[in-house]
């Protein structure tokens, strides 16, 4: 079975956001309500409006491959080297770079998602064009902030090439902040005459765009930072918060390539969070009560979306996709050989010879996952940030800067956790900072595997990929090494793509440029 792959005219006119229509820019339409005494209700019953955001991130959308934010995460997941398909099933079009162009279900599913919370961002933030008085109006005003933020930050890497061409893979290059970038949605509590608003609904420029995300975000930093507490328990963690802010800020960070700054925020976001330990490596990752989980949701059987589902396409032991070994779900061969075998992560995956004992099909696998578990209802959470992350970025930050030492005392932090008996960074402090990037840069491969982060580290590090490998072949970019293990992609899905392919890139969705006036369809697209 393949996932549908064009998106169909009636689907289109059928389709509930039009993302640059009157009404999705109209945040405010109050009814019987002046927006003083929205603001107002709003500031006490902060979940009227949040919780119609945190349900539409998990949204069902018809296929087994639309469920909201998690299967944005997936599906570009699927576009790196180190998840191999144990069958050609739904996600097949993203693990062969073939969903990009404009009229392609994905191309509009990625613009839907992340401007439908930029719609209802704004429906909060258009609440208060005087600014929030109370924590918990400040609380409500900064959650609004930090999703527009986030939404900018991933759909400038979604729809750009945003990096200078370098003359070598694995090098980094500027930013190429002239480069045509995404429409901002803005309201006049932005402090934009009517005339702005309509002007910025084109293509603005990448630096436009990021500087807009960190306006955001670092509002949403200063708002919740200002004594606003998140609920308690399980469904607390739905809610941003001023650690989740200043994670959002630290991706920002090491995406714009402003290290001090990338170093300063991820320290600030994982205060008072501590790493798993071996046991907590092996609960499942599904469950948003783990000490290390940041931000997620905690999906109840209201909510499950069973096979259309994050665990039913990543769970070799879930009851859906992978664990009946439809299409069950590797780690690529060569990141396997990578890890340590005194690493912890190493027992989150088969070996070569599988698992004879597995409770499941997809779970006896040469190089299947275990990473993910099953609760066995469905209820199982979503995870969308945790610590380890955190500590990730700051120890790249310092080493970015030169700061091996520092980034050494940093990673302890995470890899006392992983490795048995303690991690010896005693290696790792000869290195040059160039070799210290690159062995964080496999840290983020192996801790964050299956998470959302593969494609996107790819492009903001100006490498590509090479599925199509034998032991010994060298391994993309400068100082990669050469590879240990033969290539366990699907056969006819091994696919090599240098960095700034223009499959990297996706298609402003046709939709867009046929209802938006300011983006031309010829002028105005992606190659």
């Amino acid at each position: 079975m393949k996932a549908i792959k064009y998106l169909s005219i009636g689907l289109l006119l059928a389709a509930g956001l039009a993302s640059c229509s009157k009404d999705f820019l109209d945040a405010d339409d109050y009814s019987v309500l002046t927006p003083e005494e929205a603001g107002e209700v709003a500031g006490k019953n902060a979940d009227s409006f949040l919780n119609g955001i945190w349900a539409e991130m998990v949204a069902y959308g018809g296929e087994h491959d639309e469920f909201g934010y998690m299967s944005t995460l997936l599906s570009f997941e699927f576009m790196s080297e180190d998840i191999a398909f144990g069958g050609s099933h739904f996600f097949i079009y993203d693990y062969d770079f073939d969903y990009r162009l404009e009229q392609w279900v994905r191309a509009y599913d990625h613009w839907s998602l992340f401007y439908t919370n930029i719609s209802k961002a704004n429906e909060i933030i258009g609440l208060y064009p005087n600014g929030a008085e109370t924590v918990e109006q400040k609380g409500l005003l900064g959650q609004a902030y930090a999703l527009r933020g986030m939404a900018y930050t991933y759909l400038i890497q979604i729809y750009q090439d945003y990096l200078e061409p370098g003359t070598e893979e694995g090098v980094l290059t500027p930013i190429k902040r002239d480069a045509k970038g995404v429409p901002l949605i803005f309201l006049e509590s932005d402090g934009k005459s009517a005339d702005e608003i309509i002007a910025a609904t084109g293509r603005n420029t990448v630096g436009e765009v990021l500087d807009q995300a960190e306006i955001d975000l670092k509002k949403a930093v200063e708002l919740l930072g200002a004594g606003y507490v998140r609920p308690s328990g399980e469904l607390g963690k739905d809610y941003i918060d001023v650690t989740v802010a200043n994670g959002l800020l630290a991706r920002y960070y090491l995406l714009t390539q402003q290290w001090p700054q990338a170093a300063a925020a991820a320290k600030e976001a994982r205060k008072g969070y501590t790493q798993r330990d071996a046991d907590g490596l092996q609960d499942g990752f599904m469950d948003v009560l783990a000490s290390d989980v940041m931000w997620g949701f905690n999906h109840t059987t209201e909510t499950s979306t069973v096979y259309g589902s994050f665990f039913s396409h990543m769970s070799n032991y879930a009851p859906g996709y992978c664990g009946l070994d439809i299409d069950n779900k590797l780690i690529d061969a060569d990141l396997y050989a990578q890890i340590p075998n005194n690493d912890l992560r190493k027992k989150l995956f088969n070996g070569p010879s599988g698992w004879s004992a597995g409770p499941t099909a997809g779970s006896r696998k040469p190089y299947a996952n275990l990473k993910f578990g099953s609760d066995g209802n469905w209820t199982m959470d979503y995870i969308y940030m945790r610590a380890a992350e955190m500590v990730l970025i700051e120890a790249e930050a310092e080493a970015r800067q030169g700061n091996v030492a520092q980034a050494a005392t940093v990673l302890h932090e995470l890899l006392d956790n992983r490795i048995t008996g303690g991690w010896d960074d005693s290696v790792f402090k000869t290195y040059s900072a160039d070799a210290a990037v690159r062995y964080i840069l496999l840290q983020r491969r192996i801790e964050l595997w299956g998470e959302g982060f593969a494609y996107f580290d790819l492009k903001r590090n100006n490498l590509g990929i090479n599925r199509n490998y034998v032991a010994g072949d060298p391994r993309r970019g400068k100082g990669y090494g050469t590879r240990q293990a033969a290539t366990n992609h699907l056969a006819g899905h091994l696919l090599e793509v240098p960095a700034h392919d223009v499959l990297w890139t996706y298609q402003i969705p046709r939709r867009e440029w046929q209802e938006n006036e300011l983006i031309d369809g010829e002028k105005d697209q992606n190659p």
